[in-house]
This record gives C-alpha cells, structure tokens and sequence, in this order.
C-alpha cells in the first residue's frame, strides 16, 4: 500500500469546459487514466486536493466522479477554488453513497489513517486576496486545517498535509496557515493551484523546515506523485 498525490484535474466530462485550450492539456483525460492505471493498485491511496470538476453542481459533477470511481485505489478529495459543486459533508457523502461512488471519501475537517501517514489538510486562501471577507476566511480556513491536524494525531502515523492553495508562495507567506504547519509539527506538504509557466519555480522547496512540493496536474504530466517524507 502507498500513498499518492495529484491535484487539479479540472474534470469536464458534464460540462462543457474544454482544458486542452490550454498548452499541455491536450487529451489529458486519457493521460490521467492511462498512468494512474499504470502506478496505482486498488491498495493505495489517491490524494487529490482540489479543483476536480468544472461542474457548478453534484448532479453536473456526476460524470467526473463516476471517472474517479472507477480508476483504482481510494481517492480522498479536497476542495479547489472552482469546486463550485462542494456542498456540505452529510449531502456530498449521500451522493457518494446513492451513486455508489465506493472509492472516493472527503477531506475536510477529518484525516485518514493510508498506512505510515495520516492524510489531513484544507483548501486555504491566497494571503493576498483583495476580497472584503479574507480575514474570516483565512480564519475559518487556518481552523479547518487545526482541526484536520489534531484529528490526524490521533489516528496516528505521521501526519502530511494537503493544501489547494500554496502557504508559501513567490517570497510571500500565508502566516495563518503557516503558523498552523510549523505550531503542529507539519514537516511536508503538498498543494496545487499554481499552473503553467508559474509552476517551474515552485516545484519542490523548503522554508523553515517544512518541505513543499507542487503537485498540479498539469506540473505532474497527469502522473500522481509518491508521497514520501
């Protein structure tokens, strides 16, 4: 059993949102699926922290979970920026189960124990967001991550954390979210976001001890990344 990491899919398959528009998305789907089928076991686990699906609803997003689903392993799924379809944890598990979408489970205020490690994190916040609300969402972000946190103590293992949004980025630092990581003990993290030309300089770093890696999709070349200490 190992642990995996791959975030930014962008799934499309109800909507109408073509990614290959883009350089380096052309037949992505199809790439995804190929390399996942050819790493991942039904024993592993798949962390996918954030934006999975273009749809504006669960229902929209039926066809995107129904691809996930049937790719092997278990997906744990964390929210995006545009994971407009996320809803509350009660109606998105009933939709799992009246679908039987079997594979997947959601991060969000909660951990998994997948073996050695405990799976827990948050999507965050850009630190420098010009929204009117940015100081109660960084803080209702920073508490979701304390709590995913504190929950994966106490399944044990060593605890990595899974952001959407990067707590350190071009020089500048989410202090509510950092504060969380280094308070708690967090060596190695791993988030998405950040795409295209941005994402040669972001990659993989270390700052005050915590390594992080950049595991966008598109980075990735569709091919999920070994979680590894």
């Amino acid at each position: 059993m190992s642990l995996y990491v791959i975030s930014d899919p962008h799934l499309s398959f109800g909507t109408d949102k073509p990614m290959d528009i883009f350089r380096g998305w052309t037949d992505y789907e199809k790439r995804l699926e190929s390399q996942w089928k050819a790493l991942i076991t039904d024993d592993d686990f798949v962390v996918i922290p954030g934006d999975i699906s273009w749809a504006m609803s669960l229902e929209e997003a039926k066809k995107d979970f129904e691809f996930l689903n049937a790719l092997p392993g278990t997906k744990i799924i964390g929210k995006g920026n545009h994971d407009y379809w996320w809803g509350t944890l009660r109606k998105m598990q009933m939709f799992l189960d009246e679908n039987n979408f079997n594979t997947i489970k959601f991060l969000f205020n909660n951990a998994y124990r997948c073996g050695d490690y405990a799976v827990c994190g948050t999507r965050g916040w850009f630190f420098d967001s010009e929204s009117e609300d940015v100081e109660k969402v960084l803080k209702r972000e920073s508490g979701r991550l304390l709590t995913s946190v504190k929950a994966a103590k106490e399944l044990g293992g060593t605890p990595v954390a899974f952001l959407h949004y990067p707590a350190v980025y071009d020089g500048k630092v989410c202090d509510e979210i950092f504060s969380v990581l280094k308070s708690e003990g967090i060596t190695r993290c791993y988030f998405g976001h950040i795409h295209a030309e941005r994402t040669g300089r972001f990659s993989l770093f270390e700052y005050d001890n915590i390594k992080f890696s950049l595991v966008s999709a598109d980075f990735l070349e569709f091919c999920p990344k070994k979680v590894m200490l």
